[in-house]
C-alpha cells in the first residue's frame, strides 16, 4: 500500500501543520510541516483535516438523481441555514447510502476552501481531500451519546447522523439532552484520524472546480433543480438530462414561481431572485442593531491589529460594515467570535490597501 499523509490544519494560518504518515495501517512518520521550511515535503497522497466550526454538515434525505442533482437539492433544503449565496458554496457528497437512509452531506464557503487549499500550498503539499474535523470522531453507538474530540481551541462532536465543531462553551448548548464522551486517549483519537485519512467519509475538494464553473448559476438554479427534485423522481430524469441546455428564460420562469411561493409580494420584482436576496440579507439579526454592534465591537478588539473603519445599520440594507487588518485568516476569527453570539459574517468584499485588507461584511442571523 503506498503510504499517505495526514495533515491537521491549524486554526491560525500562520501556524505549522502536525502530521503523520500511514504506510501499511500504521504510522511511519510524525512531526509538524512549517511554512517556513527550505526543504518540501515528499510527494505522496495527502489528506487534510480542516477545522469544522465554519462547515455545515447534515444527513439529508436526498431524492434520486445524480450528483449534480442532489447536490442542488441539499443547497434548497439547506438554504435557510446558509448565510451565502449558492455560487459561493462547495457541496460534497458521503457515499451513497443504503435504500431509505439519508445521505451526508457538506457545505463549506468557496473563500475558506481557497484558503485553506493555499495554506497546504505555503507548505508545499497538494491535498488528494480535505475532511472536516468533525467527521473523524468516531460515531459512538448509543443515539443519546455524543463524542468529543478536542482539535486546538474547538471540540469536535460525533454523534447518531450529527457531526459539529464548536467553541466548548457551545458544547452543552449543541448537545442537548445528550451525554458528552470525551475522547482523551491519545492512541484512540490517532486511530480515529488514520481510518479518516484512508477512507475520508465525504471531500470538500471533491466539487471545488464544478462549483466555480457554474457560478452563475446560484440560488435560482438551486431552487428550480431542488423544487423539481422534491416534486417528482420522473421529473428529476428529465431534468437530470435536460439541465445543460435549460435557458436562462427557463431558469428565470422556475425561480420566479419558488418566489411567488415563498414570497408572493416579491414575484412581481424585475428581479425577484436579487430581491428575495436583499430581504434574507436585510432580515434583523439576533438580539437586534445594539446587541450585534456590542459583538462586532468585541469581536473585532479580540484580534490584534484589526480596526472597524465603517458600520451601517439600515433597515433597508440590513447591516454592513467594513473591518481593516492585517492577515486574510483574522476574518476568520471574527466570524467565529460572533457565530458563538449567533450571529452570521459574510465576506461582499476585499481589497488589499498598501499592505493592509479592508474587508466589506453583511451580519445577519445564524440561521
Amino acid at each position: 500500500m503506498k503510504p499517505t499523509r495526514l495533515i491537521l490544519i491549524p486554526g491560525l494560518g500562520s501556524e505549522p501543520a502536525p502530521f503523520l504518515v500511514i504506510a501499511d495501517g500504521g504510522v511511519r512518520e510524525r512531526g509538524m510541516l512549517a511554512l517556513d521550511a527550505v526543504e518540501r515535503p515528499e510527494l505522496m497522497r495527502t489528506v487534510a483535516v480542516a477545522p469544522g466550526a465554519d462547515v455545515t454538515i447534515r444527513w439529508l434525505d436526498l431524492p434520486p438523481g445524480g450528483p449534480a442533482q442532489q447536490r442542488a437539492a441539499a443547497l434548497w433544503m439547506l438554504k435557510d441555514s446558509l448565510a451565502a449565496p449558492a455560487d459561493r458554496l462547495a457541496v460534497a457528497l458521503g457515499p451513497v447510502p443504503a435504500a431509505g437512509q439519508p445521505r451526508l452531506v457538506a457545505v463549506v464557503g468557496l473563500s475558506l476552501l481557497q484558503a485553506w487549499t493555499d495554506y497546504l500550498d505555503a507548505l508545499g503539499v497538494r491535498a488528494d481531500a480535505i475532511v472536516p474535523d468533525a467527521l473523524t470522531v468516531p460515531e459512538p453507538e448509543d443515539d443519546d451519546r455524543l463524542n468529543a474530540v478536542a482539535f486546538g481551541p474547538a471540540m469536535a462532536l460525533r454523534g447518531r447522523g450529527f457531526a459539529a465543531s464548536a467553541q466548548p462553551d457551545l458544547v452543552d448548548l449543541l448537545a442537548g439532552s445528550r451525554r458528552v464522551t470525551p475522547i482523551e486517549d491519545g492512541d484512540a483519537v490517532e486511530q480515529s484520524l488514520i481510518d479518516a485519512a484512508l477512507s475520508p467519509p465525504v471531500n470538500l475538494l471533491s466539487t471545488q472546480e464544478r462549483v466555480r464553473g457554474v457560478s452563475r448559476r446560484s440560488w435560482g438554479l438551486a431552487a428550480a433543480l431542488g423544487g423539481l427534485l422534491l416534486v417528482s423522481p420522473l421529473v428529476l430524469v428529465a431534468a437530470a438530462a435536460a439541465r445543460d441546455d435549460m435557458s436562462a428564460r427557463a431558469d428565470a420562469g422556475r425561480a420566479r414561481a419558488e418566489i411567488a411561493r415563498a414570497a408572493p409580494d416579491l414575484a412581481d420584482r424585475p428581479d425577484p431572485v436579487e430581491a428575495l436576496r436583499q430581504r434574507v440579507r436585510a432580515a434583523p439579526p439576533a438580539g437586534g442593531a445594539i446587541a450585534a454592534t456590542a459583538a462586532l465591537f468585541a469581536a473585532v478588539e479580540g484580534v490584534q491589529g484589526a480596526e472597524l473603519d465603517l458600520l451601517i445599520v439600515d433597515p433597508a440594507v440590513g447591516m454592513k460594515a467594513s473591518v481593516t487588518h492585517a492577515d486574510y485568516e483574522d476574518m476568520q476569527l471574527i466570524s467565529r467570535a460572533m457565530r458563538a453570539n449567533g450571529l452570521q459574517v459574510t465576506e461582499t468584499g476585499t481589497l488589499d490597501d498598501r499592505g493592509r485588507i479592508v474587508s466589506d461584511i453583511t451580519i445577519g442571523s445564524v440561521r
